[in-house]
């Protein structure tokens, strides 16, 4: 891949192979290239979405086969949901004192998993591309940190707003807040992880959304109900 991605980026109609003597064993072509490249980007959109990637057309693949690609992913998940699930049961107390707290969990889960789901996906293609390099961890979480924050406070304050005016000011502030709090965590986990997955020899792809989306559920969860507990002292 990376020898195919130096090809097209060159705008060579070839690259010349050799060995360590530097004795020429072969050529790639343009055309071999980017059949190269297609096939990796196929592989990791499949794999950013959770299931395995196909290895003929969708409708030359047999049913079974279909089943299979996506069931291994679709457990994997479940077991990770149970952490989601768990968290919950800890925090059931707060839920049952406050039960309007109980609407808002699908917003802030999905807002986390969709900002961090952003930021893999735009670090794992600019590992792809040599744009971003394993030493640059620290840039890019600093970097992804910073504009989690600004994501956040831009729907900290517009959900806190309406959630204010809809239910009750006290609502409106916890939203608000785990809102900055989750964007800015998700958007940070989400831009290194597919850096530590390149560092462990690991495809980034496999690291990204699934496994992201699971982690931010639950951590986010956790900053939404400790966030709760303070401002409404319970």
């Amino acid at each position: 891949e990376a020898a195919a991605r130096m090809c097209a980026n060159l705008g060579h109609l070839a690259l010349p192979i050799v060995d360590k003597e530097s004795r020429l064993v072969g050529v790639l072509t343009i055309d071999d290239a980017a059949k190269i490249l297609q096939h990796e980007e196929t592989e990791d959109a499949a794999r950013q979405g959770g299931v395995e990637p196909l290895r003929r057309s969708y409708f030359a693949t047999p049913l079974r086969r279909l089943v299979s690609t996506r069931v291994v992913w679709l457990l994997v998940l479940a077991i990770g949901a149970t952490l989601t699930v768990q968290v919950l049961s800890i925090f059931e107390a707060t839920l049952a004192q406050v039960t309007v707290l109980a609407l808002f969990v699908p917003l802030l889960i999905g807002t986390g998993g969709n900002t961090g789901n952003q930021a893999a996906t735009t670090i794992t293609r600019a590992l792809a591309l040599g744009d971003v390099l394993p030493r640059d961890v620290w840039k890019v979480l600093l970097r992804e940190l910073v504009v989690g924050a600004g994501l956040g406070t831009l729907l900290g304050l517009i959900g806190g707003v309406v959630t204010a005016l809809v239910y009750e000011p006290h609502i409106g502030l916890i939203i608000g807040i785990t809102l900055f709090a989750v964007c800015s965590m998700a958007a940070t986990v989400g831009g290194i992880m597919p850096i530590v997955a390149h560092a462990l020899r690991v495809d980034p792809a496999v690291f990204s959304n699934p496994f992201i989306t699971t982690f931010v559920d639950a951590a986010g969860l956790i900053i939404y109900f400790l966030v709760a507990q303070a401002v409404l002292g319970i």
